[in-house]
Formats: C-alpha cells, sequence, structure tokens
C-alpha cells in the first residue's frame, strides 16, 4: 500500500487563508464544486497539526452542502453523518484517537466510502492502508497570520474540482 507521503499528485495549489471567515468560504467554493459532480462520490483527506483548521473546513463544507444542523466534531465516535443536498451523505470522520488502523473496520466504513457519498477525513495517517484512494489532500499548516493551505489533486475528477476552485475562489 502506498503511503500518503509518497502519492504524486496530478496538480497542487497553494493559498492563504488569514481567518475562520476565509477557511469557511474556501470550504464554501469547495462544496459548490463538488456538488456540480452528482451522484459521484469525492473523498477529501484533511491533515495538519492539531489546531490548525481541518474541523473548520468540515464544518463550512458541510454546512454549504445543505445539512442544516450542528456540525459535531467526530473525535470521540470517529465518524459522523450527514445528509447534504442531491440526496447524498457526508461522512466527517475524526481518526485522531484511532489506536489502530483496523478499529476502522469497526466503524463500518468500507459502507461510507461509496459510489455517491462525500467523505472527509481528518488525521488520515492513523489509518493508512485502510482508507480507498483520495481525490484530494488538503494540507493545513500554521503561519503566524493564518493558515497555509497546500491543496493536491490525485484523481482526474479531484484535478477538474480544483482547476474549478482556485478558478472561483477569490479572498
Amino acid at each position: 500500500m502506498t503511503r500518503l507521503e509518497e502519492i504524486k499528485p496530478l496538480a497542487s495549489q497553494r493559498c492563504f487563508l488569514s481567518d475562520e471567515t476565509q477557511q469557511v468560504a474556501f470550504a464554501k467554493v469547495v462544496a459548490e464544486a463538488i456538488e456540480t459532480l452528482e451522484d459521484t462520490s469525492f473523498i477529501v483527506l484533511l491533515k495538519g497539526d492539531l489546531g490548525v483548521g481541518k474541523t473548520t473546513f468540515a464544518r463550512g463544507f458541510i454546512q454549504a452542502s445543505g445539512f442544516d444542523g450542528v456540525v459535531k466534531s467526530p473525535t470521540y465516535t470517529l465518524v459522523e453523518p450527514y445528509p447534504i443536498s442531491n440526496d447524498r451523505m457526508c461522512y466527517h470522520f475524526d481518526l485522531y484517537r484511532l489506536a489502530d488502523p483496523e478499529e476502522l473496520e469497526f466503524t463500518g466504513a468500507r459502507d461510507y466510502f461509496n459510489e455517491k457519498d462525500i467523505c472527509l477525513v481528518e488525521w488520515p495517517e492513523k489509518a493508512e492502508g485502510f482508507l480507498p484512494p483520495a481525490d484530494w489532500i488538503c494540507e493545513f499548516s500554521h503561519h503566524e497570520q493564518g493558515r497555509n493551505l497546500l491543496v493536491s489533486a490525485l484523481t482526474d475528477k479531484g484535478e477538474k474540482i480544483m482547476l474549478h476552485v482556485f478558478a472561483n475562489y477569490r479572498l
């Protein structure tokens, strides 16, 4: 199985997000772009240190995708399901507390990674070898005045969405 660090992206883009408002705005543009895919899945791996904005991105994405409730962090449950637009689900994983990658099997995760739903996975390195191939990797890092974000497209579908997002996202 290929390690996350060894994956060669088809394309990458960097951006700077100065605050939480910009993180949520970026997540909204991503959600809108992915919504255009209709009836196809999309997997986003969210990487970065504690407190860097992975859950903020996920919350913004889920709410922009049509969920009209409170978005909880799945730190203790490992996964939270959210009904979103186009009769889809968004599964938000937080694998920080995963002690062994095999634990992911017990959550029924294989059923969540299907042909039409969206999966956002925080701390994907905790489940290497058990996750299906992703469309995007979003790597957040601290900057003294905000957050740096590196988005890597790993599939043709991911590259198409990346081009759409960065053509439509304005700071």
